[in-house]
């Protein structure tokens, strides 16, 4: 089997890894809301947790970035992205609060 073989039956199994833990961990809050009742404060826990744990299991699976030194730069460029978008959200959302105050 050639390399490129190899690689592409690793690539191939990655996918379908993610594939099958994303469904999983989709199923489990359609699950949980649907046809569980824990209640409302407990489905919200669900929901945000199995969030939680598909973020990086994208981008493990289907991004391929992990903690190895050659992949540092794409996450340091992931994470400086989601910083500034925190950054943008939390300031329109404080200012937007600031007027409503302003507003009553």
């Amino acid at each position: 089997m050639s390399s490129a073989d190899q690689e592409y039956r690793a690539d191939l199994r990655s996918y379908v890894i993610g594939l099958v833990v994303a469904v999983i961990l989709t199923a489990i809050p359609f699950y949980a809301v649907g046809f569980g009742g824990y209640g409302v404060r407990t489905d919200f826990y669900i929901i945000g947790l199995c969030a939680l744990v598909q973020i990086p299991m994208h981008f493990r699976f289907f991004l391929h970035i992990d903690l190895s030194r050659s992949k540092r730069d794409d996450l340091q460029l992931i994470l400086f992205s989601f910083l500034i978008v925190v950054l943008m959200v939390g300031g329109t959302l404080w200012i937007l609060g600031s007027e409503k105050m302003r507003m009553m």
